[in-house]
């Protein structure tokens, strides 16, 4: 299984940047997504997470209402809308994929490399 994601950069405070993570080497639509951040010094943290069907979407309270997680079972691909950004949202975004509870670290068993979003205030 391999995951890429890709999207990151550099935005000022309020912006907007969209995260992708395209999914090969097994059935996408049988797995739930989720992404999970790591800023530097602090452990990884989840961010939101996406039923395999796409019915159900879990968010971590820092980023209700402003980051949105949408996935494309015919292209096997992800997404992260994360809109209102602030500076607090600098880390490292994962993409994960596997199945449990959503917003556990262990629910996931194979992780992307990472993109880097850098928020300036």
């Amino acid at each position: 299984v391999q995951l890429q994601a890709s999207g990151g950069g550099l935005v000022q405070a309020g912006g907007s940047l969209r995260l992708s993570c395209a999914a090969s080497g097994r059935t996408f639509s049988d797995y739930n997504m989720g992404w999970f951040r790591q800023a530097p010094g602090k452990e990884r943290e989840f961010v939101a997470a996406i039923h395999w069907s796409g019915s159900t979407t879990v968010y971590a309270d820092s980023v209700k209402g402003r980051f949105t997680i949408s996935r494309d079972n015919a292209k096997n691909a992800v997404f992260l809308q994360m809109n209102s950004l602030k500076p607090e949202d600098t880390a490292v975004y994962f993409c994960a994929q596997g199945m449990g509870v959503m917003d556990l670290y262990d629910s996931y068993d194979y992780w992307g490399q990472g993109t880097l979003v850098t928020v300036s205030s």
